[in-house]
């Protein structure tokens, strides 16, 4: 049984609009601790990343902790809205969740964050069979993976988990299979 926890990151500083540096806040980094006194006893053996800034300082306390190497994929990067900054996130994101296919332009709809998420997904499920890894990611690709192996999941339940940061998920998987899925408390 692989059991893979999906951190997502803590409190990014929204003054910074750029997806791959934005950094997080002095909150965002204080909560890095609670990550850690989460995932310390799990026996975490691999750690990936998104190759954002905020999602890889996340886990950085844990991984420097326990002298994990962070394997970044670009495709546990969050969804490109498109070219830029929306004022009105909660109706876009509404509108998302309720076509699959929406997006705007030079933007990805949730089907496409989904599909590259589940495939970097099978590809660390494959090369860490019966292991514990932590994967560092953000709210829509982690909700999209969740909703891939959970379709209850939807709108309601991203829009409940909007300002949770850090997020916590755990799933298992028999190879490829998946088993079961949990929200976790910090």
């Amino acid at each position: 049984m692989t059991t893979v926890y999906f951190v997502r990151h803590a409190e990014p500083n929204y003054n910074n609009h750029d997806d791959m540096t934005r950094e997080l806040t002095e909150k965002g980094w204080a909560d890095r601790e609670r990550v850690t006194e989460f995932l310390k006893d799990k026996g975490i053996t691999k750690a990936y990343s998104s190759p954002f800034k905020r999602s890889i300082d996340t886990i950085g306390d844990f991984t420097e902790k326990f002298k994990l190497t962070v394997e970044t994929d670009y495709d546990f990067r969050e969804r490109k809205v498109g070219d830029g900054w929306l004022d009105d996130f909660d109706s876009f994101a509404k509108q998302q969740w309720a076509d699959f296919s929406y997006k705007l332009e030079h933007g990805e709809s949730l089907a496409e964050v989904q599909e590259r998420n589940i495939k970097a997904l099978q590809k660390v499920l494959a090369a860490c069979k019966d292991e514990n890894v932590v994967i560092a990611t953000h709210g829509t690709a982690l909700s999209t993976i969740v909703h891939n192996y959970h379709p209850s999941y939807c709108y309601e339940d991203f829009y409940r988990i909007q300002d949770v940061m850090p997020w916590i998920v755990m799933m298992k998987f028999d190879g490829l299979n998946f088993v079961e899925w949990k929200e976790c408390e910090l």
